[in-house]
């Protein structure tokens, strides 16, 4: 089956600190979140990248199974790992600590890219950490926007910056030249400030809509989101709860947005119901455990509106 909404880039095994001091071990890496966040809503996924011929790729394809989000054309190397990282928590909120180089992943090329499979979509996501990990992750995500562009798919790009994989002058260039042939733009605001310059919302939305995005969705955390098109901008008021981990809380929105999106609903619709999606992922440790499902959402959602 072809899904609708294809998702490529790193998955990462993650171990979530806890107020024991112990680690719990789950599932991360952004667009591997959005997936399953989009399945859980009922949409129609797949994923492509490449794993490690490990125990940890194994149990990302059984989640992804579980999941059923597509993982068919996943390609597995016998010569590289599966990427880790740590979160661990504080005042200042959750930190992460990477241990990918020379990840499977960070080995991907154009070359090794699905075309047929990626045409056959609906949307193709990326985002800015799967061009941040090697020069040639950074290439096959070029292609593969090439790719979906020339099928007439529609490209949605999430920033997700990490300064610890890169410096901030080349991010800027990479994913503003990215952002230029998406349609749909997924900033978070902390991103926003770093890469364009601009200190509003209402600034940075146009900033994104300048390059060509024709779709901007901006989180803005608890505050919710600014959503926006070359014709009408709104803003979108956050959903209510007492977070106990954000982790991945950004890739439920983009999850639930596209799900949302793919299903033929307005981007303020969807922002909408997808504000309430990433706010439940908050309530639970972890990336994967607590995204919620539809039925969740809708729950959730009727009970504040």
């Amino acid at each position: 089956m072809q899904p609708e909404i294809i998702c490529l880039g790193e998955p990462m095994l993650e171990f979530n600190q806890q107020p024991t001091g112990l680690y719990l071990s789950g599932h991360g890496g952004d667009t591997s979140n959005c997936a399953i966040a989009a399945a859980r809503q009922g949409a129609s996924v797949g994923y492509w990248t490449r794993l490690g011929a490990d125990a940890f790729g194994d149990s990302f394809m059984q989640l992804w199974s579980d999941e059923s989000v597509d993982c068919s054309r996943v390609e597995r190397d016998g010569t590289a790992p599966t990427g880790i990282y740590f979160v661990t928590h504080g005042a200042e909120g959750h930190r992460f600590s990477y241990y990918r180089a020379g990840s499977a992943a960070s080995r991907m090329t154009p070359a090794m890219l699905p075309d047929d499979y990626i045409a056959g979509a609906k949307i193709l996501h990326l985002s800015g950490i799967s061009q941040a990990i090697s020069d040639s992750a950074a290439a096959t995500v070029v292609r593969a926007i090439d790719i979906a562009c020339e099928a007439g798919v529609q490209v949605s790009y999430d920033t997700n910056l990490r300064l610890s994989l890169w410096p901030v002058e080349r991010a800027r260039a990479v994913t503003h030249a990215a952002m230029a042939r998406c349609r749909i733009a997924l900033p978070g605001l902390d991103d926003a400030l770093h890469l364009t310059g601009r200190d509003e919302p209402d600034a940075i939305v146009d900033f994104y809509l300048d390059l060509g995005a024709e779709i901007v969705a901006l989180t803005l955390g608890a505050s919710g989101t600014l959503v926006a098109t070359p014709a009408e901008r709104r803003r979108i008021a956050g959903r209510k709860v007492v977070p106990v981990d954000a982790t991945a809380a950004g890739d439920t929105f983009d999850g639930a947005f596209l799900a949302e999106i793919a299903a033929g609903r307005d981007p303020f619709a969807a922002a909408r119901y997808a504000n309430a999606a990433a706010a439940l992922s908050t309530q639970g440790f972890g990336a994967v455990a607590p995204m919620p499902r539809r039925p969740d959402v809708e729950v959730f959602f009727d009970e504040q509106t």
